[in-house]
């Protein structure tokens, strides 16, 4: 009997009784072309419809994440088809081992999705638990833990979760937001890419946070290093691929640095590699074992050894001035990681705000001299309804007065004076993170929105190409800014181009869509994709606009509102508003 791992979605019309009672005709041409638009979003995210049942389709799907971007877009796609609403379907996901039988998958795995779907409310898309630990780290939405459920017919009850709304923007989302890039690049002068450190076997699963925040601060202060090109992080952690050939191939880099990490009682092991991408050649390696309280030690070494073999001679001026402060305390660095692992996850799930919250501050106390956690606690409090920009604003200065050469808290302080209306202030700082990082994509992308918002888009669309040749897996709440640039620069048939590239769509792409193609005289395209934002977000309104299109010009934010509020976006939200981040860090 063949067996296999599958993530299974189950997707069913709501209601079709009483909809054939009043128009038998009716309802099965819309319950038709319902199934037919969930069927075309299941074949572009390479799953398969392998059986139907009633009103029901069942597909499978190898990833997990493709599983649950087909149900956000089937939701949405919907909303364009002749008196259809999100509302017409509910879906359930589960990831499961299940028997091939023929063209069919059986099991206990398929009855769970099917039960899944079942108990969801119409227009949800509820997900086991199994299947929220598979994407959480890589999800393009968040969610909200519905509870443990007893599903009729499964003996033990099943944790579920409930997708809420697409993640806006995150700094640290690690979801490939496209396909890799196909064309061979030849590597740039004196490039790089860090890939994902591995925990090494025998670790227990608690240092996740080491691995990844020892690898952030590794790829970040190789970025600061004016000589070299360094490929983002989230470059070299998107790609499925670890064969340096092949990474170096993807990114169009010349060097490879990977390793795995293992901490064992008080000591760390590090292991390490340098690799060249022409040939695979390893050009050196090294086990490590220091004192956990020497890692940042290591980490020195390891960047000056680097440096040296892939540009030259760095003057040691040069090391000192990328390296980024050093806590005294190394209680505090740890807490400061431990609060990283949980910021990653914010977007996801709001339990890990407060979590973040908490190590930051349990860092800030350890050694009040050691600035990342102050700025980085300010990221995490503005997803809260708590947030004060004035306070937040204090926090992020002390940040900075701690370490004035930490170009993320420059960063977030750029987008605190923009936020406030204090553009020439915005300006310094965002001007600083880019001078302090010059090879961080993420500062770049952001640096360019402050660009687009302050009346200068062609220098953000010059921002956004430099961001994207350091990383082609950009996220799409950063590469949507193009979009916004062009908006902003009357450009309206080209951002239609540019919008349909994205790997999704989002509310706010939706919204300048709406806007332009109002502008340009397609008020039938213009409400259709303002209905389509209204399905991901029902809370969403022109307050949205005005809160997160915060351009110098005024008036170039009110005739956004306006165009949208004409193609049918409300001027207050309908229903309560989804959750929406005030600094986008």
């Amino acid at each position: 009997m063949q067996r296999k791992l599958a993530t299974i979605m189950v997707g069913d019309f709501v209601g079709s009784t009483p909809a054939m009672e009043t128009d038998e005709e009716g309802a099965i041409a819309r319950i038709d072309a319902v199934l037919d638009t969930v069927r075309g979003v299941v074949q572009r995210h390479d799953g398969r419809v392998f059986g139907t049942a009633g009103d029901a389709l069942l597909a499978e799907f190898s990833s997990p994440v493709n599983a649950l971007r087909s149900a956000i877009e089937a939701r949405a796609e919907i909303t364009s088809l002749p008196g259809a609403s999100g509302g017409d379907m509910r879906f359930g996901l589960h990831v499961a081992d299940v028997v091939v039988v023929g063209s069919d998958l059986r099991g206990d795995g398929v009855n769970i999705a099917a039960r899944i779907e079942a108990s969801a409310p119409p227009g949800a898309i509820d997900v086991s638990g199994l299947l929220y630990d598979q994407v959480r780290r890589v999800s393009p939405c968040g969610f909200e833990d519905v509870g443990e459920r007893q599903l009729k017919g499964i003996l033990e009850p099943i944790r579920i979760y409930r997708v809420t709304e697409l993640v806006d923007r995150h700094i640290y989302q690690f979801a490939p937001t496209r396909s890799a890039p196909t064309v061979t690049q030849s590597p740039r002068t004196n490039s790089i890419a860090v890939a994902r450190f591995d925990i090494a076997p025998g670790a227990v699963a608690d240092q996740y946070f080491l691995v990844e925040g020892i690898t952030d601060d590794l790829t970040l202060e190789l970025s600061r290093l004016k000589g070299l090109f360094v490929s983002s992080r989230t470059a070299a952690t998107a790609l499925a691929t670890k064969d340096p050939v092949e990474i170096g191939r993807l990114l169009g880099v010349g060097y490879v640095i990977s390793g795995s990490i293992r901490q064992a009682g008080d000591d760390l092991r590090i292991n390490i590699s340098l690799t060249e991408t022409c040939e695979g050649l390893v050009i050196w390696s090294d086990r490590i074992r220091r004192p956990f309280g020497e890692v940042l030690d290591v980490m020195d070494e390891i960047i000056a050894r680097v440096a040296a073999t892939v540009s030259g001679r760095i003057e040691q001026s040069e090391l000192a001035a990328a390296r980024l402060k050093r806590p005294e305390n190394m209680t505090a660095y740890e807490y400061y990681l431990r609060g990283l692992d949980h910021h990653r996850l914010t977007g996801v799930s709001d339990s890990h705000i407060h979590e973040a919250m908490t190590w930051f501050e349990r860092s800030m106390a350890a050694d009040p001299s050691f600035g990342r956690p102050f700025a980085m606690h300010v990221c995490s409090w503005s997803n809260l309804p708590s947030f004060d920009l004035s306070r937040a604003e204090q926090q992020v200065a002390h940040a900075l007065a701690l370490d004035p050469t930490d170009p993320e808290a420059h960063r977030i302080m750029g987008a605190i004076k923009m936020k406030s209306g204090d553009f020439g202030s915005a300006r310094y700082h965002h001007s600083r993170a880019h001078e302090l990082a010059p090879n961080d994509a993420y500062i770049l992308g952001r640096s360019a929105a402050f660009y687009i918002y302050c009346g200068e888009p062609e220098r953000g669309l010059e921002m956004l190409d430099r961001a994207e040749a350091l990383d082609p897996f950009l996220p799409v709440w950063i590469t949507e800014e193009r979009v916004a640039a062009l908006y902003a620069l009357g450009r309206f048939e080209e951002l239609n181009r540019v919008a349909l590239t994205l790997p999704f769509q989002t509310r706010r792409t939706s919204l300048y869509q709406a806007a332009a193609n109002m502008a340009s005289g397609n008020a039938v395209r213009a409400e259709l994709l303002v209905r389509q934002a209204l399905s991901l977000d029902p809370g969403l309104s022109a307050v949205y606009i005005r809160m997160q299109e915060t351009y110098a010009d005024g008036s170039v934010t009110e005739t956004l509102i306006a165009r949208s509020c004409e193609a049918g976006l409300p001027l207050t939200p309908q229903r309560p508003a989804m959750r929406k981040r005030l600094l986008k860090p």
